[in-house]
Order: C-alpha cells, then sequence, then structure tokens
C-alpha cells in the first residue's frame, strides 16, 4: 500500500510491522528494541551538524548564558531531563538551566489540551523567563511542526538567543526557523505516530550530545573525567576521591583532606594538590584559567 505523500514521515504506517499484534512477545520485544539502533544512526548521521552547533553555542553562552530547553509532550520532558541532569553530572548552575514545557509544570505528567498548538502560551513562557541575547535556546518536536516551539524559537531568536533545533521530519518549519536545525531523520515509527517510541530515542541521545559536548568545550571535562561532579551523596564523595586520587597521583588520606577543605570540588582539590596551595588559592589559579583544568595545571605556577 502506498502512503499518503502528504502524511508527515513520524506519521506514515510502518508496512514492516503491520502485523505487530500477531507477533509472539518475544519477537515484539526484539522488533521494539532492534527498532532504536535508528534512532542512533539517525543522530550518527548528523554528527558534524551538532558540533557545529555545540561550537557556536560554546562561543555565544559566556559566563552568563543559560541553556534554554521548550517542547511539548515527550519532547518536552525529555528536555527536562536533560536540564535536570546538567547540574550533578557538570556542577553547571541550576540557574543557568531552564526548562519550558508546553502547558506549564502541569504538563509534565498530565497533557494539556491544546496547549503545543498555542503561541500565546509560548510568547508568555519566554517573557516570564526573559530570555537574553547570551542564552541558547533548544527547541524541540518530533513534527517539527508544533506552533509552540516555532514560536518560542521566533521569540528567542527575536531577543538575540542562539537557538538549536531537532526535529524528526526532513524539511521541518521548526528546523527553518532556527539559528541550527538539526533532522533527525528516524523515519515511521513501529506503532504509527508513537514518537515517544525511536523519534523520542533518538532526541534523547541528541540531547545528551549536544549537553555532554557543550560541557566538555566549556571546560567541565578532564580527560574523559567527570571533575566537576558535585558530591552530594556517598557515591559521589567515593568518585570524587577516585578522580582526585588518580589525576593528582596522590594518596588517599591527601585526597580527603583536599576534598574536605574544599567542599569536595575535584578540580579544586586536584590543584591544591598538584601546587601545593589552599582551596583559596586554588580557586584564584583555576578561575585565572577560566576554569580549566588542564589549561592550569599547564600553566606556570605564579
Amino acid at each position: 500500500m502506498s502512503q499518503n505523500p502528504t502524511v508527515s514521515s513520524t506519521e506514515s504506517t510502518n508496512e514492516s510491522f503491520a502485523d505487530l499484534d500477531l507477533l509472539s512477545t518475544v519477537a515484539l520485544t526484539r522488533a521494539l528494541s532492534e527498532d532504536h539502533a535508528a534512532a542512533v544512526a539517525a543522530v550518527a548521521a548528523v554528527a558534524a551538524d551538532i558540533a557545529r552547533a555545540v561550537d557556536a553555542a560554546a562561543a555565544h553562552i559566556g559566563a552568563h548564558g543559560r541553556l534554554v530547553y521548550l517542547g511539548a509532550g515527550t519532547s518536552g520532558r525529555l528536555g527536562l531531563l536533560d536540564s535536570v541532569e546538567l547540574s550533578p553530572t557538570f556542577s553547571w548552575p541550576s540557574a543557568r538551566s531552564v526548562a519550558l514545557m508546553a502547558g506549564g509544570d502541569t504538563a509534565v505528567y498530565v497533557a494539556v489540551e491544546g496547549a503545543e498548538d498555542s503561541e500565546t502560551l509560548a510568547l508568555a513562557d519566554v517573557a516570564r523567563v526573559n530570555v537574553k541575547n547570551d542564552d541558547v535556546v533548544i527547541a524541540l518536536a518530533a513534527s517539527g511542526t508544533t506552533p509552540y516551539a516555532i514560536a518560542a524559537v521566533n521569540a528567542a531568536k527575536a531577543r538575540g538567543a542562539l537557538t538549536v533545533t531537532f526535529a524528526n521530519n526532513p524539511n521541518a518549519p521548526l528546523t527553518a526557523a532556527a539559528d541550527f536545525g538539526i533532522t533527525l531523520d528516524t523515519g515511521p515509527e513501529i506503532i504509527s505516530g508513537s514518537t515517544r517510541l525511536k523519534a523520542g530515542t533518538s532526541q534523547k541521545v541528541a540531547l545528551n550530545t549536544f549537553s555532554t559536548a557543550l560541557m566538555v568545550r566549556l571546560g567541565k571535562v578532564y580527560g574523559n573525567l567527570m571533575v566537576d561532579v558535585r558530591a552530594t551523596n556517598n557515591k559521589l564523595v567515593a568518585r570524587a576521591m577516585r578522580l582526585t586520587m588518580q589525576i593528582a597521583k596522590c594518596g588517599d588520606m591527601e585526597a580527603r583532606a583536599a576534598l574536605v577543605a574544599c567542599d569536595y570540588r575535584v578540580k579544586t582539590a586536584v590543584v591544591m594538590i598538584l601546587r601545593d596551595l589552599d582551596a583559596h588559592g586554588a580557586d584564584a589559579a583555576l578561575a585565572a584559567c577560566g576554569g580549566n583544568l588542564r589549561t592550569c595545571l599547564a600553566s606556570p605556577p605564579t
């Protein structure tokens, strides 16, 4: 059966699974899980596009700019998830990570009727969080046609923000609206139109890729080590210990003493040990290098 040419890719019927309900449970779970491989492939296919967006975001965000995520439904919830996880992983200030959901906080748990179609809500949300010219706005919509997302991107651009979008249909209006519009071409879903499946997976992978690469470019990672981790529980305290010992090549007693003295901030503890500084001096040395541990350790002592 031929597809209606006016139907978007994400809304099309996947004819390969026309008998999905007749599959054995093993075959069903295998088909659902294997289909997500296409999500990863879709992100890998646009790695260069994501890289350009990362480099632009790193140059744009400065010392005070924010990451502002926005979307509706599954896309909005994925943006919220990425925004929340930046603080414990990279010590990215919570105040510099904002998530806007069509329909507000209620829509995180329950669909708010008509919210994704409201340009008025989008404009109000952008104004409420006072999007500024050093912010980076990341908008997501599987269809790429969501009025809330498109209106919010246009409003953010008018305020001088850098805009990055992820959509799952080629030639989507949301893609055209952004400074960096990225298409994650995942094609039809196993269950027609259920973009919480591989379209949603591709958005999660793309967000992980974008935000992690951005944090690396901003000096939040040393090698592949999470040196800006916030040690807020026993597991993370132990991780901070291991990281400090590994980088500073010291014993556990020296690492613990330094970490206790600087409130378990790994980069500060490492500089304290390797430069024989107190916490204040180590913080000053890091600040002079823009918080980048590699740059700091490579710089001659003052």
